[in-house]
């Protein structure tokens, strides 16, 4: 996604270095429960399976389609190209059963000092505000661990749930713009925004 992020800071070389080096060395979010580990090439077959849900697959843009065990094993192995470069992260959330119940996909920009966080969870975790819950504690391991100063996320003009939980969590709505697939075709997209200062002041709030 390189039209993201709007807000567009550049941070120091050490800083960069920083993040770089975060990025690469992450091995996973410590959830309280099924804390996530990194994707690898061997759970392409596992992960097509989770995807293959179309409440799931249909509002996600950016995954490969069709979806197949071989375009999904490319997705993972991009992701760990990323991971080498400092520049971004695919976690899988594993349940007490050994299946995939969510994924967090992590896009970096070192230079601007920000992140993207995308992914779903499984139908039956959702509407539990698991996924609110999921997602303001990634938001958070995202600002601590990878020292990032700015946290960025996309979602379609009609996905209202996402909406809804990012103005919740106290996202700034930025703007929108066309989100282009990865088969050539395009989406118009709203951008929310948060900075690590008003994170943290928010989640002093809350506690």
């Amino acid at each position: 996604m390189s039209e993201v992020p709007l807000t567009r800071q550049p941070v120091s070389d050490a800083r960069q270095k920083q993040i770089r080096a975060a990025v690469r060395t992450a091995e996973g979010i410590p959830f309280d429960v099924a804390p996530s580990r990194l994707a690898t090439l061997q759970d392409a077959a596992a992960l097509l399976d989770f995807l293959s849900d179309p409440a799931i697959h249909t509002p996600i843009y950016n995954l490969p389609k069709p979806l197949s065990e071989d375009r999904v094993r490319d997705f993972i192995a991009g992701k760990l190209e990323a991971r080498d470069r400092g520049e971004g992260l695919l976690f899988l959330r594993i349940d007490a059963h050994g299946a995939i119940m969510g994924y967090s996909e992590l896009d970096i920009w070192p230079q601007w000092g920000a992140g993207d966080l995308g992914g779903a969870l499984r139908r039956d975790q959702q509407g539990q505000r698991a996924g609110v819950r999921g997602a303001a504690r990634t938001f958070s391991w995202m600002f601590e661990t990878l020292h990032l100063e700015l946290i960025v996320a996309a979602a379609a003009l009609d996905n209202v749930r996402t909406a809804r939980m990012l103005d919740g969590l106290g996202f700034e709505r930025k703007g929108e713009i066309v989100s282009h697939r990865p088969d050539g075709g395009t989406r118009p997209s709203r951008v929310w925004e948060v900075t690590r200062t008003d994170w943290s002041a928010q989640q002093s709030a809350v506690d």
